[in-house]
């Protein structure tokens, strides 16, 4: 296991399948906070809407319970996505920066401001945050490639029930588990055997979000690397806006294991 205050990852000798979770985290460095332009509360309020509660729970737990033999690598940020958001692109071709919502943040789930939007700061945070998590988790996937082969991405997500202000389009379908797919990296066995492992849930691909997450230097040009986006919607496991329902998260986990022990065999 390696980590940092930013991270934890957990590797496993036999299994290619990787979990990502890249937003359970909470934490704001004192330093980011500071530029940070809401009061206490309204920045508790932002997070609480933007956190992917317990995601790094489902994920920890379905390692737990699956076949020794098969049991998936994690990767856990625990940072907050109001630091940066490791999933974005950080160029003009991210479109979530129409909505100041880019790799750096400068505005909030509801539009208003978040941080100041010098060039200088999010380059900065880029440098301190950003670009050290994409390393690390890229050099973590050239491993499970080096030891067998291939690896399969499992990126682990949650979502509100009701489109966030925020969000491009208010009239896409909110399954209850939401499939993101991309092109090139998710092959049919993938969707099919994600599909398989939430049997009984409502299952939709790529609404109300798309794509799944593969590390750059292997985007688009090596198919060893497999991925397939899981997005829960947050209803079915969460009473409140963080509170656990435990025998929902468990049946989420479980699902979790048998999506971790079918993508480690193919």
């Amino acid at each position: 296991m390696t980590s940092s205050t930013a991270w934890t990852a957990r590797r496993t000798d036999n299994s290619p399948v990787l979990i990502h979770v890249p937003h359970a985290g909470t934490h704001i460095p004192a330093a980011v906070r500071q530029a940070i332009v809401l009061s206490d509360e309204d920045l508790a309020t932002e997070i609480d809407r933007m956190t992917d509660w317990h995601t790094d729970l489902i994920a920890a737990s379905a390692q737990l319970i699956s076949e020794p033999s098969r049991r998936a690598s994690s990767f856990t940020n625990h940072l907050s996505r109001l630091v940066v958001d490791p999933e974005r692109f950080t160029d003009e071709t991210e479109v979530m920066r129409i909505v100041g919502m880019g790799a750096v943040y400068t505005k909030t789930s509801d539009g208003r401001p978040l941080r100041n939007p010098a060039p200088s700061h999010e380059a900065h945070l880029l440098e301190s945050y950003f670009h050290p998590y994409a390393e690390a988790l890229a050099d973590m996937v050239d491993e499970i490639i080096a030891s067998v082969g291939h690896c399969t991405i499992i990126d682990l997500h949650s979502y509100p029930r009701s489109a966030l202000p925020y969000e491009l389009d208010h009239t896409a379908r909110r399954p209850e588990i939401c499939l993101g797919t991309d092109p090139f990296h998710t092959p049919g066995w993938l969707t099919a055997a994600a599909r398989e492992a939430f049997a009984g849930y409502e299952v939709d691909e790529n609404t109300p979000f798309a794509g799944t997450y593969v590390p750059l230097r292997r985007y688009g040009t090596d198919q060893r690397v497999t991925s397939v986006m899981v997005e829960i919607r947050r209803d079915l496991y969460l009473a409140d806006v963080t509170q656990p329902i435990d025998r929902n998260v468990r049946r989420l986990t479980e699902s979790m294991a048998r999506l971790v022990e079918s993508s480690s065999v193919s």
